[in-house]
């Protein structure tokens, strides 16, 4: 966690002058979202508290139980619960902060900043890469089937394949891939809707509520997120149902998974331990060698700048899909490639912090 802990203190010495005041407006949207990153690279998901995704999850599961059981189609269901699930968290959210902006606008910054944090998931996307790493023995020559099973088990958390019968190859190939999708999923996105919606207030010309509608916007992202997480299979129970949430999950991540692209891209470009021309190379060419829209343009770009192939078949549900091929074969992956990728997707993130945060103050 070396390269997160440098981060940290990097952003503590950037967000510290701008909090000075706690201003909700757009003017105090800089500090609130650099705050949050803060909270994040040094606490990660809040363990004891119940996270908001949990209850996001609960009111989405409750919608759906309630309109499966309806005489209306499954795809009218699905949309129903994505429509109800939204107003939900919307309608929770936006009465608390306007009696918080009522009682004190420090304690509505605080609040904003608290949600925005719960949204962003860049050190547990760092954990989950560096415990997939820790859990695979160094030398795979001598690394029998059976001492996998750890590693399998760990990076199982957070690919949605089967991973009890991958080899070491396979483990590396799934968490890299979950590391670079998961960086436009768990961070870009988040502070991208943070910004969107900041500016949208600004527009409006209601830019005193710009702090507390980027943390809405931010949660009706990660909203999104979750059901699409939930919804989005292409099996019997979901095909139809899940229908709304993927293609609603596909429309929200476009712009931050070809951000995520571009920022790993430039990353890789200065970076000593990745293919400074390959990432460039790799995202053009295979950027759509993946059944999401979105998912193959982080996953094109780490795959050149680590000069590995990701992709490939895989095992969903007991069944064998046949996916195509993302990057070339230049090297074998291996298990510093896992460590490559958490450095280039912590470094890429803050990039995409520094270009969003420069954007928004020329908008302004």
């Amino acid at each position: 966690m070396g390269c997160i802990s440098s981060l940290a203190c990097d952003v503590v010495t950037m967000a510290l002058p701008l909090s000075a005041d706690f201003s909700v407006t757009a003017q105090g949207l800089l500090s609130a979202v650099w705050l949050a990153l803060v909270l994040d690279l040094l606490l990660g998901d809040p363990r004891k508290l119940p996270h908001p995704v949990m209850l996001i999850a609960w009111l989405a599961t409750a919608l759906e139980s309630f309109f499966r059981t309806r005489n209306i189609s499954l795809s009218m269901a699905g949309l129903l619960t994505v429509i109800i699930t939204l107003l939900g968290v919307a309608g929770a959210m936006i009465p608390v902060f306007v009696i918080l902006a009522k009682v004190s606008p420090l304690l509505l910054f605080v609040a904003s900043v608290l949600v925005l944090y719960t949204t962003i998931a860049l050190r547990s996307l760092c954990e989950h890469g560096l415990a997939v790493y820790r859990a695979l023995p160094e030398d795979k020559e001598t690394t029998t089937d059976r001492q996998l099973d750890p590693a399998r088990e760990k990076v199982g958390l957070i690919v949605g394949r089967d991973t009890s019968c991958l080899d070491y190859e396979g483990i590396v190939r799934a968490c890299v891939e979950s590391l670079a999708e998961n960086m436009s999923d768990g961070v870009v996105a988040p502070v991208f809707y943070a910004f969107a919606g900041a500016g949208a207030t600004v527009l409006l010309g209601l830019s005193r509520w710009a702090v507390p509608a980027a943390a809405l916007a931010a949660m009706l992202y990660k909203t999104v997120n979750t059901m699409d997480s939930m919804f989005g299979y292409k099996n019997g129970r979901y095909e139809q149902f899940g229908r709304a949430a993927a293609l609603l999950d596909d429309l929200v991540n476009f712009v931050p998974a070809r951000l995520s692209a571009f920022a790993l891209v430039c990353v890789s470009l200065t970076s000593r331990t990745s293919n400074r021309l390959l990432a460039w190379k790799i995202m053009r060419r295979d950027r759509r060698n993946h059944s999401s829209p979105n998912a193959g343009w982080p996953e094109a770009a780490m795959a050149g700048a680590l000069a590995i192939q990701l992709g490939g078949p895989g095992s969903y549900f007991g069944k064998i899909i046949e996916k195509p091929y993302i990057g070339d074969a230049e090297t074998v992956p291996e298990r510093r490639h896992i460590i490559i990728a958490i450095r280039l997707v912590s470094i890429s993130s803050f990039l995409v912090f520094i270009i969003l945060s420069v954007s928004y103050s020329v908008f302004l």
